[in-house]
């Protein structure tokens, strides 16, 4: 890969190996056996106490040694952390200023602003009017809360906007309630929530989860809003003078079907742990500032899934078992959102435009009584032969100005052989104006796209049809002998 720094475990990762999974037998296996495969430090103990009696052991030769302290000295080296007085270094000096530059910051807002998830919007609801949205209540434990935005394992933010202090710079009379004692809404204050949503133009619920219900070491055991906090929704949510907007903040998935399925919820977003910057990014898609483009990262499972034991990580579906299969490429149960969804407030259109080739071809001995060719045999050059351009016209049919992000897949017009329902291929991102189209291609790469993973683990291509698919359009690949 040409990466020139040092690699590190995760912390106590060397040690679990050993005295928790036991795939180590004694501690100097599991130091032989991280050094051996290309780690050079440990966050923890065991190099310290176990790589001189490893090697004296002979399991561990020093050369291994010597690579891991090579790596790890030839960094510092470039930091200039031998050439005298470090704070006099190039690198000595940065601090709070470098670190929270206007260029930086600007990068955070970019990356909140591209990863928020339109996920409803009926009747564009959203963006709502800057001259005509002259009150505002803003409710939710979520709301006002820097630390939330952050996730974990972040250092401290340099001038974190909340999703309140966002919206309260677009509308002077915003009115605000954490409708929840915290997060988890052990205790919801209706009835205060209530009188500040009856009483506003419209309603921005910011609610979701947080480290205190979501983080390492600490899984969720089902993928519900905390009971009252949905409740809480619910409740403003049929009061309000107009259909309100919901804003959830989490990392990972939850079942919102009933917010999905209730008419007096008119838009939903998705935001993540967006960082210092979710609170600015969001007002601004709120009232129309920014386009929203991002997709969903992950499937969103119903409550149901959760009778899965998360132990069982076949991939593909088995019905016999009513096991339902995992990710998007196999799951075949129903989804409160798909991978990859994601509305905006334009509408694209797509074309995949005639391509110089539509059938691949794989040699296949007359011998073989099989109709696929495992990939190994193929070899690197055959594979770069084998690669084609696709290109695919696309239109912003809006009003606005967006960054799309155009997904393109692979299927196969049924499901055989336990091959994936289908597969992402490649993606681009293209910024569009109103009403302008361009075309952007994409590279297939047969070897790699249009292959699959038998039993064995080994990868072939089958002979037969497949499908590129993006948004609405597909096209026919035939691959033959």
């Amino acid at each position: 890969w040409g990466f020139n720094g040092y690699i590190t475990s995760d912390c106590d990762a060397v040690a679990i190996i050993h005295e928790d999974q036991g795939y180590a037998k004694l501690p100097e296996d599991a130091v032989a056996d991280v050094l051996k495969a290309g780690m050079d430090v440990n966050c923890g103990t065991y190099l310290k106490k176990y790589a001189k009696s490893a090697v004296e052991k002979r399991k561990l030769p020093v050369s291994k040694i010597d690579r891991a302290l090579h790596n790890l000295f030839s960094v510092r080296m470039r930091l200039g952390l031998f050439d005298g007085n470090p704070v006099k270094q190039p690198y000595g000096t940065i601090g709070s200023d470098k670190i929270c530059s206007q260029e930086h910051r600007n990068l955070a807002l970019e990356a909140a602003r591209n990863g928020i998830v339109l996920l409803k919007n009926t009747d564009k609801l959203l963006p709502l009017s800057k001259t005509k949205s002259t009150s505002l209540a803003v409710i939710g434990p979520n709301a006002n809360s820097a630390k939330t935005l952050v996730g974990n394992y972040a250092g401290p933010p340099c001038k974190p906007v909340t999703p309140l202090q966002g919206l309260q710079s677009y509308v002077k009379d915003t009115r605000f309630h954490q409708g929840c004692n915290a997060v988890n809404c052990s205790s919801a204050f209706i009835a205060q929530s209530v009188k500040i949503a009856k009483g506003a133009d419209h309603v921005v619920l910011v609610m979701g989860l947080d480290q205190t219900q979501e983080s390492e070491d600490h899984d969720r055991v089902d993928l519900l809003l905390p009971p009252k906090q949905q409740n809480l929704i619910s409740r403003i949510a049929r009061v309000a003078k107009n259909p309100v907007i919901l804003v959830l903040l989490s990392g990972g998935p939850v079942d919102i079907s009933f917010a999905k399925n209730d008419q007096h919820i008119g838009s939903i977003l998705w935001a993540g742990y967006p960082g210092e910057a979710g609170g600015r990014a969001l007002a601004e898609i709120i009232f129309g500032d920014h386009n929203p483009g991002g997709r969903l990262p992950v499937t969103w499972y119903p409550q149901s899934y959760v009778n899965v034991p998360m132990t069982d990580m076949r991939m593909r579906p088995e019905p016999s078992s009513s096991y339902p299969g995992r990710t998007y490429r196999f799951y075949q149960g129903p989804k409160v959102f798909e991978f990859g969804y994601g509305l905006s407030y334009s509408n694209y259109t797509y074309e995949i435009l005639p391509v110089t080739q539509n059938r691949v071809h794989i040699m296949v001995e007359s011998s073989n009584p099989h109709r696929y060719l495992p990939v190994s045999e193929m070899g690197d050059e055959v594979c770069e032969k084998m690669k084609y351009t696709v290109k695919v016209r696309v239109k912003n049919h809006g009003a606005m100005a967006g960054k799309h992000p155009m997904l393109l897949f692979v299927k196969q017009p049924k499901m055989v052989n336990g091959n994936p329902v289908r597969q992402l291929v490649a993606f681009q991102s293209v910024n569009l104006n109103a009403g302008e189209r361009a075309d952007v291609e994409f590279e297939l790469r047969p070897c790699e796209h249009l292959s699959s993973a038998k039993k064995d683990g080994s990868m072939v291509i089958e002979e037969g049809s497949y499908l590129l698919s993006i948004g609405d359009k597909e096209s026919e690949i035939q691959v033959v002998k």
